[in-house]
Formats: C-alpha cells, sequence, structure tokens
C-alpha cells in the first residue's frame, strides 16, 4: 500500500503538451531523487504542459495509468550507468521501437538527461533522439516550444543551447542556472508514505533543501568536480523561507541538506543555528573532511542528526595523487569529534587508484583499523569500492584492471573481516566503466542484454583504453573545463601535486567560469 500526497493532476483535455517523465530505477530511488522531482515541479508549473512520473518497472503513468505511447514526450533522468539497461527495457516493453533509427513519427520523442546524459551521451545514441546538456530548467522550455511548432524536426532543435542530437553529432555546449536565485527550488514536494521498504525514499519522512550545486574542490577522480562548475549557492535567507514554506506545506519537520559539497557552503553554520532555532531535524548525506569543524558537528547533533558520512578515499600518498590532500590527523580529529558526540559513522575508500600497490593496500587496512579503534559503543561501517575512470575529469585516460582490483579487494576481505565492511562488486564495477566511457559502438551490447545474459568475456571486448592522444567519445560535449586543464592534471596525478581549491587560491583559468 502507497499513499502519496502533492501530487498533481490535469485536465488532460486543457494541456497542450504531455511529458511521460520516466525514472529507469525503482520508486524508492526515484523519489529520493532532487533532480527528478525538480523536473516534476517545474514542469508543471506550466499550466499547458503536464508531467506525469513513469518509474521502472512499470511503464504506465502514475498520475492517471496511461502507457508510454500517450505522451507526446518521453524524458529519461540518467543518474546511473547501470539504469542504461532499464531504459530499453521499458521502450521494449512498451511497445515502441529501441532504436531511434526506427521509431516513426506516430512515436514519442525520445529525450534524456541528468549526469550520465550529459558525461558521455555515445553509449546511449542509439536509443535516444535528444539529449539535454546541463541543467534542465534552462533549455527544456524551449525543447517544449520547439516540439509545439515542429514536432519530432529533429534539426530544429539544433539552435538550442545545450542540446546534443546524436543523428547529427553536433557540438553541445553545458548550459546551467548560473544564479541559484534562479533556480528552481520545490516548495509543495510529493511525500510518499508505506510500510513497503521499497517505496519507502531514502530520506524517509525529510523534504529535500538544495543548498548548493557543483563543487570546484578538484578532486581528481569525480565527475562532480568538473561537471557542473562553478559552485553555486542558495542565500541563507532563500533557504531558510523554502524550509518554512516546505513545512507547511506538508507536516514535515526534518530537512536533508542537498548538494555536491554541503559543508563546503560559505555559510554552513549560520544554515544549521537558523533551522535548529526553528526547530528543524537536519540531516545530510555526507560531508566533505576538508570543511568539517567540531562547532559543526555540535550544531548537527543537536539537530538529532545520528549518523556522519565521511570519504577518507585512501592513505595519504594517494590522497595527494587526487588532488584530495587531508592529513591523516585531520581525518582521525573529525572521526574522534563524531564519536565524542555520539554519531555512528560511515567511511567511503576507493581502491584501484593510479600507482596503487599492495603495499598501498595494506596500509589501507591499518589505516581503517585505527579508525574503528576509536570507536566507544558507536557504530561504524566501511565501503571499499573500485576507482571508475569517469568522462571530463583528469581520471578519463585511465582504464579499468579488473584483475588487480579482485586481487586487492580480496586482501581486504580477509583483513578485515571482523569490521562492518560493505564491497561493490570488481564485475559490476567494469561493467560501469564501459557504459560510462565507452563509445557508441556500447549501444550493441545494451540492445543485446534485453534478450541474452552478457558474459564477462563479452564484455571485455568493449574495455576502452584512451591515450592522451585520442579522441574520446564525449569531444563534442562541452562541459566547460579545457582539455588542456585535465590533462595537465592528470600529470599531477603522478607527481601528487596539489591544484588548491579556487575559492581560497587563485583562479586556474580552467575554463568553467567563462562558459
Amino acid at each position: 500500500m502507497i499513499y502519496e500526497e502533492n501530487i498533481i493532476q490535469k485536465n488532460l483535455k486543457a494541456v497542450d503538451l504531455r511529458v511521460g517523465l520516466c525514472y529507469p530505477n525503482i520508486y524508492r530511488t526515484a523519489m529520493s531523487s532532487l533532480g527528478y522531482n525538480i523536473l516534476y515541479d517545474f514542469i508543471n508549473q506550466n499550466q499547458k504542459t503536464f508531467a506525469e512520473r513513469i518509474i521502472y518497472p512499470s511503464v504506465r503513468s502514475i498520475e492517471t495509468n496511461s502507457p508510454l505511447k500517450d505522451f507526446d514526450i518521453i524524458s529519461f533522468s540518467l543518474q546511473y550507468e547501470e539504469d542504461y539497461f532499464n531504459v530499453v527495457r521499458m521502450l521494449n516493453e512498451a511497445g515502441i521501437p529501441i532504436k531511434r533509427e526506427d521509431r516513426t513519427a506516430d512515436d514519442p520523442l525520445i529525450i534524456a538527461g541528468g549526469p550520465c546524459a550529459t558525461s558521455n551521451p555515445a553509449p546511449m545514441s542509439e536509443f535516444i533522439d535528444l539529449f539535454i546538456i546541463g541543467e534542465g530548467e534552462v533549455n527544456l522550455n524551449n525543447v517544449f516550444e520547439t516540439y509545439g511548432k515542429f514536432g519530432k524536426d529533429l534539426e530544429k532543435y539544433l539552435k538550442i543551447p545545450g542540446v546534443y542530437i546524436p543523428e547529427f553529432n553536433n557540438k553541445a555546449k553545458i548550459a546551467i542556472v548560473e544564479d541559484m536565485a534562479d533556480a528552481h527550488h520545490i516548495t509543495t514536494p510529493v511525500i510518499t508514505t508505506s510500510e513497503n521498504e521499497d517505496y519507502q525514499t531514502i530520506f524517509k519522512d525529510s523534504i529535500m533543501l538544495n543548498v548548493s550545486r557543483g563543487c570546484t574542490r578538484g578532486c581528481r577522480f569525480c565527475m562532480s568536480s568538473y561537471l557542473y562548475r562553478p559552485m553555486r549557492e542558495t542565500s541563507l535567507e532563500k533557504l531558510v523561507n523554502i524550509a518554512e514554506q516546505m513545512r507547511n506545506n506538508t507536516g514535515l519537520n526534518k530537512v536533508t541538506l542537498i548538494g555536491a559539497a554541503v559543508s563546503d557552503y560559505s555559510n554552513i553554520v549560520e544554515l544549521i543555528d537558523e533551522l535548529e532555532k526553528r526547530n528543524f531535524e537536519i540531516s545530510t548525506p555526507s560531508l566533505r573532511l576538508e570543511s568539517i569543524t567540531r562547532k559543526q558537528l555540535e550544531l548537527l547533533r543537536q539537530a538529532n542528526l545520528k549518523t556522519i558520512t565521511i570519504a577518507p578515499e585512501s592513505i595519504g600518498k594517494l590522497r595527494k595523487g587526487i588532488n584530495k590532500e587531508i592529513p591523516d590527523e585531520k581525518i582521525f580529529e573529525v572521526v574522534k569529534n563524531a564519536f565524542d558526540l555520539n554519531f555512528n559513522m560511515k567511511l567511503y575508500f576507493i581502491i584501484g587508484l593510479p600507482n596503487e600497490t599492495m603495499d598501498d593496500i595494506r596500509e589501507l587496512v591499518e589505516f581503517m583499523k585505527k579508525i574503528a579503534s576509536f570507536r566507544k559503543n558507536n557504530s561504524i561501517r566501511f565501503s571499499v569500492n573500485p576507482l571508475i575512470p569517469k568522462p571530463h575529469t583528469p581520471l578519463q585516460w585511465e582504464t579499468y584492471d579488473l584483475k588487480d582490483i579482485k586481487r586487492k579487494m580480496r586482501f581486504i576481505k580477509k583483513e578485515m573481516k571482523n569490521y562492518k565492511i560493505k564491497f561493490e562488486s570488481p564485475k559490476k564495477g567494469m561493467i560501469q566503466y564501459i557504459l560510462s566511457c565507452g563509445n557508441r559502438a556500447v549501444s550493441q551490447i545494451i540492445e543485446k542484454s534485453l534478450t541474452e545474459n552478457i558474459t564477462m568475456k563479452e564484455w571485455k571486448k568493449y574495455l576502452p583504453d584512451y591515450s592522451l592522444e585520442d579522441p574520446l567519445p564525449w569531444d563534442n560535449i562541452d562541459v566547460g573545463v579545457k582539455k588542456k586543464f585535465l590533462e595537465r592534471e592528470y600529470r599531477r596525478i603522478e607527481t601528487g601535486k596539489q591544484t588548491p581549491w579556487c575559492d581560497v587560491d587563485v583562479c586556474y583559468n580552467c575554463g568553467a567560469c567563462n562558459k
């Protein structure tokens, strides 16, 4: 049994355009996505446009139970590469030809957006008519207006900034909201109540507050550090005002702070303090180690936060290589403060970093054990994940060594068998890497997955192996950050030379601020 509040209903006879807002993952994941919720609310602000949610595995809308074929435009939110398989499953189940070349004028226009669509459209280019490059608020209305005038004449969409059309393989420049005052902020979110865990959102009984977008810390493995630069902040006054409106509209008293770098928010202490004064409980998915202070932790504890999530990533030497030079002492200080304040902790680590040896893995094990030794009665959990090189990052020229990662993971499992520790599958990591950094040929194996189980031997045939001189499948996608800047950062991995945070240091002319 599931109950939703604040869903949007419209008279179908009174709207000019119907948009099927598809999320190719389960309900719990879909409705925990702030981006998906923003699109639903944003599109429906236009009285003549009706956006309805279609969430995998269903191919009918929640709002009117309409099949996918009934919509003028079908929009997929691509947040995770593994969801690509569900995109083709949903189209196939709905009776819509999965390949764009096989569709006719009677089929809906198929579009896609989200970080995966922006970073590298190539693997999904055989299935999607049009990709939104950047943030939807900037160009979606232009896409809808163009559809109203020209329907599926794709050439007409080339004039819209931030649109990539596989048929033309055009150059597309990212379009983002430059000022968070112009961003779309939800004040009446959809609230879900259910006893079934599959329908309980990750931020259960909480309202999501969009503190900031983008990050310029420049961690060399992290797509968020390059894709949506520069960092843009919502004003303190606006955030408090939105929180109050959302509480009035939902009755919920818990706020989850959402942003790529929440603890980097320039007024984070004041924000927590203001919300706490108004009797809000506060949660945040994760905090950046560099900017966590004892004061922040005390305020979060007062606001009833119970668990802190941080990402040390690796040992000190390797952290330097990925531009995350945080002294061990700082990490130990944060952990000790968190335990002193009776927080539980989750810590994320990466293996498979450039120049990583088995000696480094042994040191990592001892590092994790030392962190665990600080706990009293608190719960501590570790998560170990293989490095996935991503487009538009300095690691985009790295490959994925499955054999090496499996060997290192086996060693850690053996040494850490008495600790609460979760491991991401090395095989899944390799598949994610291929989907993330592959070219258009990857569409063949995505299509094949509809009818067959794909062996690892077959997956390995699609493993990318790029050099600095090679053209890359995403070269036509301009996210603002210059390729020359990424090359320089890639070379700095070897030396461990740091590129300090540009908010407190000089401008490095990466290109993002003069998009």
